[in-house]
């Protein structure tokens, strides 16, 4: 798993590229918890991560509850076929998990 981070200003964008299995997890949260202070805004642009299992429900929980935590907004972008299903598979099985957040046109998720 190859993550890459920019920050710009508040902004910072997390890119990880590979699967996002449990191998990888320990990995990208330790990329967010890296994140400066001065962070107010986190996208995870999830393109080049196109197959995710349950590490990556993991992940995105995670991170929500991070950025309640820290007063930043959380944004999921670039969500392709297989994480998409997996996402609505869980929204549709476990909908108090408020998974359709991370959908497009969700909360935490934009169409791009």
């Amino acid at each position: 798993m190859l993550i890459t981070t920019t920050i710009d200003d508040g902004a910072a964008v997390i890119s990880p590229r590979g699967e996002i299995d449990f191998d990888a997890l320990p990995g990208l949260l330790a990329a967010a918890r890296e994140l400066p202070q001065s962070v107010t805004q986190v996208t995870w642009d999830l393109r080049q991560a196109l197959f995710m299992d349950i590490a990556g429900l993991h992940l995105l929980i995670q991170q929500r509850l991070a950025c309640l935590d820290t007063d930043r907004t959380l944004t999921v972008t670039g969500l392709s076929q297989q994480p998409l299903r997996l996402i609505r598979l869980a929204q549709q099985l476990f909908p108090a998990g408020d998974w359709g957040d991370f959908l497009p046109g969700g909360l935490w998720a934009t169409a791009a």
